[in-house]
């Protein structure tokens, strides 16, 4: 199993309009408040092959919560439970059910990083704190950003242990093998009526992001349901926010149902890289994993509309992949059905074949699909 490099780097700028003062290394964790973190840490392991890593709880003496953290390859989940009734963490799942509470980005500086994006106006979620043991130390600092949903700043060029102090190697007997998934390709936030604005000046304002691209109602729009669209980046390219919005349509869009079930904004989808999307979804699938259909008739002109690719379509078909291409190559796309009890947050697995967009010419399809998973819950 791959692990996060921890040296410092000079990447290079992909988002020339990025100011990128901080600068992001990458995604270092995603945390997840949920009702029970072992059956969820289960759940990740057995459906989606993540591999056991770290434990925090009761035995190295935490009292108020217990985290599992699992990873596959550069993708880590950090699942968060209460072991007491009453704080933050419950009242955090009754308002928005299971979800992401922390997205966690790997910094050289953690006390600079926390520094300069106050200064800019973020609100401070805590101020920089060093946690050690015996394999080291690191730096953790947070910002509030939409929503509940903080971003933390982490600091590990000094540790050296299995994930950071407070934590102990977990070692279950139970290791399910991987399903190819690679790294966070982006992270999505839907938010409230026209807050998309205010969202992408704060990413840009306090953070040095730029915009990479924006979609529209006319580009993202159905009979029924339409949302707007913004997409944020570092200048490295290794962090992307694309930010929705509710627009105006006959009908509930999913950004809609998602705020009234979530409570309110919220972190929507991951998106998780492969390098062969075809025998990752096919693994998926066989371990329960249920993923969005269309029609058969999206295949019948893809070739038309994509040019060629490298893939057979058969298996494409098959299992219901989506493919786009842009000025720079393609790339092929799928989205699972809402993976928890409220219809909020899914997944997506995307592979790029040079492909830098984010799949608008399968937005139609895609929301007809979402559009038919709402009619049967109810909340078109």
């Amino acid at each position: 199993m791959s692990t996060l490099d921890t040296t410092s780097l000079k990447l290079p700028k992909e988002n020339l309009e990025a100011e990128d003062f901080l600068p992001l290394l990458g995604t270092d964790y995603i945390e997840l408040y949920v009702g029970n973190a072992k059956q969820a840490a289960h759940y990740y392991m057995a459906a989606w092959g993540f591999q056991p890593v770290a434990y925090a709880g009761l035995e190295t003496g935490l009292k108020d919560r217990v985290s599992y953290v699992v990873q596959q390859d550069k993708i880590r989940l950090m699942l968060t439970s209460p072991l007491r009734p009453g704080g933050e963490i419950n009242k955090h799942i009754d308002s928005h059910g299971d979800g992401v509470k922390s997205i966690a980005l790997w910094v050289d500086d953690a006390t600079k990083s926390y520094e300069e994006t106050v200064k800019r106006g973020a609100e401070s979620y805590h101020a920089p704190i060093q946690k050690e043991d015996k394999e080291g130390a690191v730096v953790l600092s947070g910002i509030h950003t939409y929503g509940e949903t903080v971003h933390i700043f982490v600091e590990r060029k000094n540790y050296k242990g299995v994930f950071m102090p407070g934590f102990r190697p977990w070692n279950p007997h139970y290791r399910p093998s991987d399903v190819g998934l690679k790294y966070v390709d982006h992270m999505v936030g839907n938010v409230g009526w026209n807050e998309m604005n205010k969202w992408c000046e704060f990413y840009a304002k306090v953070m040095g992001f730029a915009q990479l691209v924006s979609f529209d109602d006319k580009d993202i729009s159905t009979e029924y349901t339409a949302l707007m669209s913004k997409v944020m980046s570092n200048g490295n390219g290794r962090i992307k926010f694309p930010i929705n919005e509710p627009a105006d349509g006959r009908k509930k869009s999913q950004i809609e149902e998602y705020i009234e079930f979530y409570n309110g904004a919220g972190v929507q989808h991951m998106a998780l890289a492969t390098d062969n999307i075809i025998e990752t979804v096919a693994a998926l699938r066989d371990r329960g994993v249920e993923f969005l259909t269309v029609p058969s008739s999206y295949y019948e002109d893809l070739l038309d509309r994509v040019g060629e690719i490298d893939e057979d379509l058969l298996p494409l078909k098959e299992l219901g992949i989506l493919v786009d291409r842009d000025d720079e190559g393609y790339l092929l796309q799928i989205f699972t059905k809402p993976i928890l009890d409220r219809p909020t947050m899914f997944i997506e697995i995307i592979q790029r074949k040079g492909a830098k967009s984010f799949g608008k010419g399968n937005f139609k399809a895609l929301f007809e699909a979402i559009e038919r998973e709402q009619e049967s819950r109810g909340t078109l």
